[in-house]
């Protein structure tokens, strides 16, 4: 693993553990009213795509954060529509 991988790592831990808080604090509360989902839609399609850069240039960091913070996306959407509805 080179230098600029060790980078990549350490921004990919960073952006992605700053996400969780706000998927743990979503789950815990049912409180979905301050996020949009159209900006939730805007930003997994934005990951995906830097998911298949990241397949495309093999850039492992890239990879792993950004399935990371697809799956967390995923989350959020889901606690969107299903806790907007109890609203």
């Amino acid at each position: 693993m080179n230098y600029i991988e060790i980078i990549g790592f350490s921004a990919a831990f960073l952006t992605t553990a700053a996400f969780l808080p706000q998927v743990y604090k979503t789950w815990k509360t049912k409180d979905v009213s301050a996020l949009s989902l159209p900006m939730l839609l805007m930003f997994i399609t934005g990951i995906t795509l830097w998911l298949v850069y990241g397949f495309y240039i093999y850039s492992p960091s890239m990879i792993v954060a950004n399935t990371i913070t697809i799956g967390s996306s995923i989350l959020l959407i889901y606690f969107k529509i299903k806790y907007n509805e109890k609203l």
